[in-house]
Formats: C-alpha cells, structure tokens, sequence
C-alpha cells in the first residue's frame, strides 16, 4: 500500500488580472471548486482569493501531477462560471499559476494565510503580494 502526501499551495489568478470575482460570486465558485475537487478526487485543504485571483492548499495522490489538478480545477470552474452566467464577459483564468511545496509543519500557517485572503488583501494588492513570493521563492516573472 502506497502513502503519499505531497502538500501543494496554488495560486492562479483571472486572466490580465480582472477583477471579475467579485464577493456576490466569489464564494459560489468556491463552493463550485470544492464540490469539483472532492468529484475528482482532488484533496483540497483549503481555497480562498479575491477579486482577481485564487489560493488553493492541496495534497496530491501518487497518481496526481501538478499539472493535471491545476488543469482540473482551472478547466472546470471556467466553463462553469461562464456556463452559470456569473459574469457578463467571458471569463478565464491566466494561462501560468504558481506552486509550491508545503512541509507538514506549515498546513496549518497556509491554511490560515488562505483563509485570511481578504483581509489580507485590503492592504496589499495582488501584484504586490506576486512580488514578495517572487522574492521569497526566488523566481521572476518573463514577460513576453
């Protein structure tokens, strides 16, 4: 019997950044995601964001790839959101997204940091909050 536990915090954001996840919406898809990961059985720890972007704290399965979860859960809730009508554009999510490993020891400091997403983001705007994973991570972004 295999064990595999290989925490991974997500992070995507809508396409150019628009800020089409506004609060009226923002937590059906939420709850649209959840109910998405748990069909899929993709373990999802934790999923919060705001208006132009989403964290989601995850655990992959030995089966399970970065690439193919994220895909699921970007693929899926986009042709939702546009299915449902939620917004009048056309809604996608950006092409790249940004993933990391998470220890053991900081589920519980994640989970809290994605959970505050909104409070945290009357401070900070996304792009700033970008830059200090940039930093902290040591990537940077290649513009095209």
């Amino acid at each position: 019997m295999s064990f595999v536990r290989i925490w991974v915090h997500l992070v995507f954001s809508t396409k150019n950044r628009e800020p089409w996840l506004k609060k009226e919406i923002r937590y059906d898809v939420h709850s649209h995601i959840i109910k998405n990961c748990k069909e899929k059985e993709i373990f999802l720890q934790g999923i919060n964001g705001y208006t132009d972007h989403l964290h989601c704290l995850i655990s992959l399965e030995k089966d399970q790839t970065i690439a193919k979860v994220t895909q699921l859960i970007k693929g899926e809730s986009s042709f939702w959101i546009n299915q449902s009508g939620l917004i009048e554009e056309k809604f996608s999510w950006q092409d790249d997204y940004f993933a990391v490993s998470v220890s053991e020891s900081q589920v519980p400091t994640v989970t809290r940091y994605i959970k505050n997403q909104e409070k945290h983001h009357l401070k900070k705007s996304f792009a700033e909050e970008a830059e200090e994973f940039m930093a902290k991570y040591g990537w940077q972004l290649i513009k095209d």
